[in-house]
């Protein structure tokens, strides 16, 4: 009687957050209207249209995530859970709120550009307040990431991708529709590029720092994302992890401290163990993991996901079941394991050693192009890229720079004394301490 009591309390709760998201959300739309420098692309068909046809912007909302839900139908048919119906409801909803709050910010008149700016920051801010509040009460997806979300399951993408192609799309309408019914471009602009690139990560920073709300919505600790904590395991066990740039023998070295300790050398068989646990190729997973091209650009891109609750980035995914396969592998035999953070994911093991492998450009290039049987021999600028994107890679999921000497117990240029040699300095080291 008391559990159910405090599930209906709950639900309750829910219910009303999500209605002052909504509410929040129409504020943060009728604040970037009045900006006047660019609505957001969700928001321009609706404001576009409400110029020509007598027909509010609210009204039109409507009408627009309506029709996001008939695709969303017509793509599931039989498999389309009735229980999503639920968008309608809060659509019509969200789309009277907007007209509520378009005459309560009539007076609200920018007179220069800076104004102009400074009130589409603040239309952002609210904007992406009011999401954050209506995704933490997981009552349902608005229809736009709704049919996101059915289009990436039903056709395997990624929805990050759909999620760009779906705002482009709008944007791309928005444009056309500007320009045949008011002959001129209007409600795309500069705010619309800010808010793009703004409300994703709005929306994390909320994510983060008000986790407070989703305990108190849920009456309950949530928690952490964390893996399963298995420190108390690891006593009886002991680990180098040996970080390294490419073409500095550090996988060889690796290998050869595994031999001659008798301890298991994992590498490459993480890659199939990946792949059997989230259903990548290999392929897949070799090309992807322990590299990001672009921290800044994956970072954009990554806050598509922030629009929903359960899906993540596959590099993220790649990482978090990298990670907990690490620790359990670390929590049953003692090993040497070759990158993928590996000195990060096992910062809490009390028998860890970290140890970074670099090298001199000339030394690397000779090794690549003789040993790796490359197609075409690597320049300095490969290096670079190459080291750039394990930089990146480190700095995106661990925030600690990959080159940082502090993060390691060891560092060793191989150059000096070539795979074999250094493999032999750093066992007479390492026997010494183990």
């Amino acid at each position: 009687m008391l559990k159910e009591k405090i599930i209906n309390i709950n639900f309750m709760k829910r219910v009303l957050v999500f209605t002052l998201g909504l509410f929040i959300m129409a504020f943060g739309i009728s604040f970037s209207i009045k900006a006047d420098i660019g609505v957001s692309p969700i928001s321009c068909v609706p404001y576009i249209y409400s110029l020509k046809f007598p027909l509010s912007i609210g009204e039109l909302t409507i009408i627009l995530n309506a029709l996001f839900m008939v695709i969303q139908i017509a793509i599931l048919r039989k498999k389309y859970n009735i229980v999503q119906l639920v968008q309608l409801p809060a659509i019509i909803v969200f789309g009277y709120c907007i007209d509520i709050a378009m005459p309560l910010v009539e007076n609200l008149n920018p007179i220069n550009y800076m104004e102009q700016l400074i009130l589409c920051l603040i239309a952002c801010v609210v904007l992406a307040f009011g999401i954050f509040l209506v995704i933490k009460t997981r009552l349902t997806y608005l229809p736009l990431e709704g049919l996101v979300l059915v289009i990436s399951q039903t056709f395997k993408k990624e929805f990050g991708k759909i999620k760009i192609s779906m705002d482009s799309l709008m944007v791309v309408i928005g444009v056309i529709s500007s320009f045949i019914f008011l002959n001129e471009l209007v409600g795309i602009r500069e705010g619309s590029i800010i808010a793009a690139l703004l409300i994703g990560a709005l929306i994390k920073f909320f994510s983060v720092k008000l986790n407070v709300v989703e305990k108190w919505l849920f009456n309950e600790e949530i928690k952490e994302s964390k893996n399963e904590d298995l420190s108390n395991k690891y006593n009886n066990t002991f680990v180098i992890t040996i970080s390294r740039e490419y073409g500095s023998g550090g996988h060889e070295i690796g290998k050869y401290i595994a031999q001659e300790l008798g301890i298991s050398f994992i590498d490459k068989e993480l890659i199939d163990l990946t792949a059997k646990q989230t259903g990548y190729t290999t392929q897949y997973i070799q090309e992807n993991e322990q590299k990001l091209t672009n921290s800044l650009i994956y970072d954009l891109y990554e806050q598509n996901y922030t629009y929903v609750n359960d899906e993540i980035p596959p590099k993220d995914a790649l990482f978090l079941v990298q990670s907990k396969i690490i620790r359990e592998i670390c929590a049953k035999e003692s090993c040497v394991i070759v990158g993928r953070c590996a000195n990060f994911i096992l910062k809490d093991h009390p028998n860890c050693i970290n140890i970074f492998i670099h090298a001199n450009e000339e030394y690397r290039k000779e090794k690549i192009n003789k040993e790796y049987n490359v197609k075409i021999p690597l320049e300095n600028n490969d290096l670079k890229q190459s080291d750039e994107q394990r930089a990146n890679y480190c700095m995106h999921f661990t925030k600690k720079d990959w080159r940082d000497a502090t993060n390691y117990h060891i560092t060793l240029d191989s150059t000096l004394y070539g795979s074999k040699q250094s493999a032999k300095k750093l066992i007479k080291l390492l026997k010494s301490s183990i």
